[in-house]
């Protein structure tokens, strides 16, 4: 059973869903999700609330501001604080809904907002369990790989360029997604990328194919496993896909080293995109498992 929900962020309207489980008696547990890098709900995370819902679950899924259902300007701005703090305006507005068991939330986050799943679980105590999907681990480190040296001149430049033109008033600089013409500028430009996304965005025609510039300098200063060993004593599932070359297989398995118990690793065949598809039933199974054994025991149904 699935509804839409909105809920007020600092003054900026996010919308989403709300799916709660079949013939539900009393409170359920919650699940808090959001998507990564530039993408919205519609992007599989609703098979993923299905799976969850199915199991005794109530999910709470929303897009970040700025993107698809949700309020916000600039369109296609990513700011990782924002997006965190709209994690914890998620949970506060999850704890006001009679459906949901306060005491019993959890959140999941995949790529960017696996990130942020690290850093909230940190930070807010609320939270009773966390997934953390293929999670971004270190902005400088990924912008290392991702951009060869001999651009990085002219990328800091035009930030550069950017800042001081929104100083003067005009409006954000923007850039491709994907790239529109072979070799031409792009955030995602690897062959397994645009294949997720121009496949993904058949789900979702509220999807954009460009972001704000800045959100790509915001992204290069982010650090969320800073926060992964202040995780503990919740409790933390990292999955992590074996041959990532988006944020990083080794940069993850160093990361979940750092964190405490209690912890767990799931990695699965394939590279960052793999859970949404081609190992949606591992990576979906996986985060069903960890929320029941931690949120509702008595009561879930894997």
């Amino acid at each position: 059973m699935r509804r839409d929900i909105e809920f007020n962020a600092e003054r900026t309207v996010l919308r989403g869903w709300l799916y709660l489980p079949e013939r539900a008696a009393g409170r359920v547990p919650g699940v808090v999700m959001a998507h990564g890098f530039t993408a919205v709900k519609e992007m599989y995370l609703d098979r993923y609330a299905e799976v969850f819902a199915a199991a005794g679950l109530g999910v709470l899924v929303f897009d970040h501001r700025n993107f698809g259902a949700s309020d916000g300007e600039p369109r296609g701005e990513i700011d990782p604080w924002a997006q965190v703090r709209d994690y914890r305006h998620a949970i506060s507005f999850a704890r006001t809904l009679p459906e949901i068991d306060p005491r019993r939330i959890g959140i999941w986050g995949t790529s960017y907002s696996g990130g942020h799943a690290l850093v909230v679980g940190a930070l807010d105590r609320r939270v009773r369990c966390v997934v953390s999907q293929v999670p971004a681990i270190s902005g400088y480190q990924a912008s290392l790989r991702r951009v060869p040296a001999p651009q990085v001149p002219a990328l800091l430049a035009a930030f550069a360029d950017d800042r001081e033109r929104r100083f003067r008033g005009a409006p954000p600089a923007m850039r491709p997604v994907l790239p529109r013409e072979p070799g031409g500028p792009a955030v995602f430009p690897g062959e397994d990328a645009i294949a997720f996304f121009r496949t993904a965005a058949e789900r979702a025609p509220s999807w954009r194919d460009e972001i704000t510039l800045r959100s790509v300098e915001m992204a290069r200063e982010y650090e969320p496993a800073v926060y992964i060993s202040r995780v503990s004593p919740t409790p933390l599932l990292v999955i992590a896909a074996t041959d990532d070359n988006l944020t990083g297989t080794d940069l993850t398995l160093e990361a979940y080293e750092r964190a405490l118990q209690p912890k767990r690793l799931v990695l699965i065949p394939g590279g960052h995109f793999a859970p949404y598809v081609e190992e949606f039933s591992a990576s979906s199974g996986a985060a069903r498992d960890w929320f029941c054994s931690h949120l509702a025991p008595e009561r879930c149904n894997p």
